[in-house]
């Protein structure tokens, strides 16, 4: 199958300026929800207003999750079911993936799952990723991570975002780590490079510069979460790793150590507990907020579920303790 874009395009169809639905299907415990980021952080950073929705079961790492961007010119950024790209990495869901797309959508593809797509009334764009991440990525067990910023680079040609942009978005999403930086900033160029030489703009779609975030952040609703849990005098946060909760203390931990420490000695003035389970996270956050400290922890619905009791507890004996419940898809417990 060539690489070049199989175009299919409706009759006197009008380009669509800074309105596009992006999904990104891919696979659970791969990294691409940085790429995804990535992406919309330098949609964000042209001025266009963008949501990102991440979509995952209740599964666990090697299975099928997916992530859709959204941008709007007019600030319509809640997640849509019908796609206009769709960008497809994992071979357990193409099927799938590319059967429920209206006709005329972009499939951006790897081409070792190319013949898997039967239809032709899509614009398909066949991309050799395993091909392209040899070369960037040496280490061979990151190629399955790193690969994912080059689906951004493809992206980024094809509907115009500006390459500075992304770049600027890579070097916020790994916080100045030299070595992430630049492995995946090679990746990116390399996908941008091979774009620029077998593929053409999107002829129904691109994206300028506006004005739309002036003054705007950009936010997803853990960090939001835990920014509140901050800034309402938090000061112990026992917590045990659970999808998809664990960014909420991952990110309060970095935010408490920037603001809550002694001015004089410089010691901390918060207790940030991972502990072995949640019954142990609920159990130190009942013990301190029975001593009078604002404890918040946060779980999904498993969590819930092991936490239940010593909540029944804390109801009766009036403790005062936040539980955080980022709810998963069912079927799950909780």
């Amino acid at each position: 199958m060539s690489t070049n874009v199989m175009p299919f395009t409706e009759a006197g169809a009008a380009v669509r300026v800074n309105d596009v639905v992006i999904e990104v299907a891919t696979v659970n415990g791969s990294g691409s929800q940085s790429a995804n980021l990535i992406l919309a952080r330098a949609l964000f950073q042209m001025g266009i207003p963008v949501g990102a929705k991440n979509t995952f079961p209740s599964n666990i790492a090697g299975m099928a999750t997916w992530f859709t961007i959204r941008a709007n010119k007019d600030g319509w950024t809640a997640r849509r079911a019908d796609p206009d790209i769709m960008v497809c990495m994992n071979s357990e869901s193409i099927k799938s993936d590319v059967e429920g797309l209206k006709p005329g959508a972009i499939v951006i593809v790897r081409d070792d799952l190319a013949g898997q797509i039967e239809r032709d009334d899509l614009t398909l764009i066949s991309v050799p990723f395993g091909k392209l991440i040899v070369p960037v990525c040496e280490v061979a067990r990151l190629r399955k991570m790193v690969v994912n910023i080059m689906y951004v680079g493809v992206l980024g040609y094809l509907l115009g975002i500006e390459y500075d942009e992304i770049v600027t978005a890579l070097n916020k999403q790994f916080g100045g780590k030299a070595k992430a930086v630049a492995v995946n900033q090679n990746a990116l160029k390399a996908a941008w490079d091979w774009s620029s030489e077998n593929l053409t703009p999107l002829a129904g779609f691109r994206v300028e510069r506006m004005d739309g975030t002036r003054g705007k952040i950009m936010v997803d609703a853990n960090t939001a979460c835990a920014m509140g849990a901050v800034w309402g005098g938090v000061t112990v946060l026992p917590w045990y790793p659970i999808t998809p909760s664990s960014s909420i203390p991952e990110t309060a931990m970095d935010i408490l150590d920037e603001v809550r420490r002694d001015p004089v000695t410089g010691k901390a003035t918060y207790a940030v507990v991972q502990c072995e389970d949640e019954l142990a996270s609920i159990g130190v956050g009942l013990g301190a907020g029975w001593a009078g400290a604002r404890a918040l922890t946060a779980t999904s619905g498993p969590g819930m579920s092991l936490m239940a009791e010593q909540a029944g507890l804390a109801y009766f004996a009036e403790i005062p303790f936040v539980i955080v419940d980022v709810q998963r898809m069912g079927p799950s417990t909780g």
